[in-house]
């Protein structure tokens, strides 16, 4: 499946001691660009706009968690090699528009014999039912899976039927339910555990 809609220009980010440019991915609506410092104002206005939004199916932050300076703060100490980060994250932008309208994250990245993470992702309540989502999680998939990932795992609250739409959709599989998994609006949720494994195969490169 991925192979099929994950049609996508991309620009890869240079780590020559020189500033790096952003990696970003661009399909027939969207364009993902790496977080970074520059893009801090512009998350931070999606975040808050849906605190509400996003609460829902996230664990609820504090305002403050979502201001300018802390985000600038944070994408700041995530600059790293991509072969050495821990967390990939995209913003989602319609073409042309400098709004942030999603945003997409790869989290707990483990190489080694993992070769594996979790993925995260969400998107303006103003843009829902639009595919946007899916197109966005196809090409952010298939460039992480391009980084020799060989899994990626994302969970879900069990009456979340739009996410579980998305990832049945990109071919994830139902492998479990986790009991009390997280902390989503003051009380513990289960989740429902899907995964996606890279169609290609991958050999780790083991020390």
């Amino acid at each position: 499946m991925l192979n099929r809609v994950a049609s996508c220009s991309s620009h890869r980010g240079t780590n020559d001691g020189m500033k790096s440019t952003p990696i970003t991915l661009t399909t027939s609506r969207l364009q993902l660009v790496e977080q970074h410092v520059d893009l801090a104002e512009a998350i931070s206005v999606y975040r808050l706009r849906n605190v509400a939004h996003l609460a829902a199916s996230s664990p609820l932050r504090p305002d403050a968690y979502h201001a300018v300076d802390a985000w600038r703060e944070r994408l700041a100490s995530q600059v790293a090699p991509l072969a050495t980060r821990a967390t990939l994250g995209f913003a989602l932008q319609v073409r042309s528009d400098a709004r942030v309208i999603g945003h997409i994250d790869f989290s707990q990245i483990a190489r080694g014999a993992f070769q594996s993470c979790f993925l995260g992702y969400g998107i303006d309540q103003d843009f829902q039912g639009q595919g946007l989502m899916s197109e966005a999680l196809a090409a952010a998939i298939a460039f992480a899976f391009s980084t020799d990932l060989h899994r990626i795992q994302a969970n879900h609250l069990p009456d979340n039927t739009r996410s579980a739409a998305v990832l049945a959709g990109l071919g994830f599989h139902i492998e479990g339910h986790a009991r009390n998994y997280l902390w989503i609006n003051g009380q513990w949720r289960d989740h429902v555990m899907t995964a996606l494994l890279n169609p290609n195969p991958v050999i780790p490169l083991l020390a």
